[in-house]
């Protein structure tokens, strides 16, 4: 049962206020099911984390991770039958890195 969201406060996850799975997935066990085309990404300041979007509507969908590159964030917001409301949500200081 989850019970947690990380909140990281850099400024892509600051502005968009995603709440982010408080574990990290490894690519391995990561399943993306998008069509061809659909996702783009962004980097910025060191270009480690990648931040991944929805091409069409725009949705900060997940990221690849500075601090474990290779190993991923979800924006839970994303996930249906997650009540994101219900959540504790740990606040992350990734500004300070």
């Amino acid at each position: 049962v989850l019970t947690q969201a990380m909140r990281c406060n850099c400024s892509i996850c600051r502005r968009h206020g995603a709440a982010l799975s408080n574990f990290t997935i490894p690519a391995s066990q990561l399943d993306i099911q998008a069509a061809n085309g659909a996702l783009r990404s962004y980097k910025f300041g060191t270009r480690t984390a990648s931040h991944h979007f929805c091409n069409i509507c725009g949705v900060f969908t997940f990221v690849e991770t500075r601090l474990n590159p290779g190993s991923y964030r979800v924006n839970l917001g994303c996930i249906d039958d997650i009540a994101i409301e219900t959540l504790e949500v740990i606040d992350f200081d990734a500004s300070g890195l």
